[in-house]
């Protein structure tokens, strides 16, 4: 009787921690702003032991850190030296993060192994409260034709080109965006810089290309062969104690064999300037002509009547 007893109360036992641990993971997430020194905040409710603590960036479950009381702690390689356990307490497995980047944002889950209660769980989603809802971003309108652009290359396929934005910053730079917004998409980030702790960090999201930043924060964007698809519109964000400032550059690319714009327009200057030139020509040659008709009738006049017939039949023959 008593061994049925017992493993009644271990199966009960068994259902409650399952239906603790599914309404532990149902558990809405902690929701984190994107900063320098942000804490992910991990903290066991109950007393007990703590045996280890584990975090990982999910979908993927991507290891982040893991603390072992006995064995200390070990963290992966994108986050090392950039993650710290706080331990404030006993139970307590939050962490803090510095050096932080867009690559950042995200979902992080937390595991707390405890003795005699067992695991605990806590979610934490970092994202970046500064920028608009990604939803309103899908809203704005594609690029048209009269898109203001404060700069416009043009550039043959196939060849490289170098994308920068020269701008003349009014106050201190601490980040630069770069952003694409090819025709008919919207606008994307593709590049950051930014100063953390005097530091320069550079985090590059191009697919096509290369985002180089130099340390007064001037952004440039190197594409190897360049291709149709690379046409539009290339935004820089400065953001400076000053408030924000954009420049905008306007990128198109000819086909290969084809005549350029700065080609196209060259033939058509110097077309006009062969124009003006025969219609200054011919005006010449006119307005002589009439002045020397003029000079022929003065001196008619000036004859007497027996001298205009002769000078009437010199002029016929």
């Amino acid at each position: 009787m008593e061994a049925v007893q017992k493993d009644y109360w271990y199966f009960m036992a068994l259902i409650f921690l399952c239906l603790l641990k599914v309404t532990v993971q149902v558990k809405e997430p902690v929701i984190v702003r994107l900063e320098e020194g942000m804490v992910l905040g991990c903290l066991c409710p109950w007393e007990g032991n703590l045996s280890m603590v584990s975090w990982t960036k999910v979908p993927d479950k991507y290891p982040v850190a893991v603390f072992h009381p006995e064995y200390g702690v070990a963290f992966s390689h994108h986050y090392r030296e950039r993650v710290e356990f706080l331990r404030t307490t006993p139970m307590d497995g939050s962490i803090s993060m510095r050096n932080v980047t867009h690559q950042d944002i995200g979902l992080y889950h937390c595991s707390v192994q405890t003795f005699p209660q067992g695991p605990w769980t806590q979610n934490v989603q970092v994202e970046d409260l500064d920028e608009p809802p990604e939803e309103d971003n899908l809203t704005e309108p594609p690029p048209t034709d009269q898109t203001a652009a404060d700069a416009e290359l043009v550039a043959e396929q196939s060849n490289n080109l170098t994308i920068k934005c020269n701008h003349q910053h009014n106050g201190t730079v601490h980040q630069v965006i770069l952003e694409r917004m090819l025709h008919g998409q919207p606008w994307g980030i593709i590049g950051v810089c930014k100063k953390v702790e005097g530091g320069l960090v550079s985090e590059d999201y191009s697919d096509r290309g290369t985002v180089s930043c130099e340390d007064s924060l001037d952004v440039s964007l190197h594409l190897s062969d360049v291709m149709q698809e690379d046409s539009g519109f290339y935004r820089c964000t400065f953001s400076t104690d000053a408030g924000q400032q954009t420049n905008t550059v306007q990128l198109t690319v000819a086909a290969p064999g084809g005549i350029s714009l700065s080609l196209y327009m060259m033939y058509i200057y110097i077309g006009a300037g062969a124009a003006g030139l025969v219609l200054l020509i011919t005006i010449i040659i006119l307005a002589v002509r009439h002045r020397k008709n003029n000079i022929r009738e003065e001196y008619r006049v000036k004859l007497h009547p027996s001298q205009r017939q002769r000078w009437r039949q010199w002029q016929r023959q």
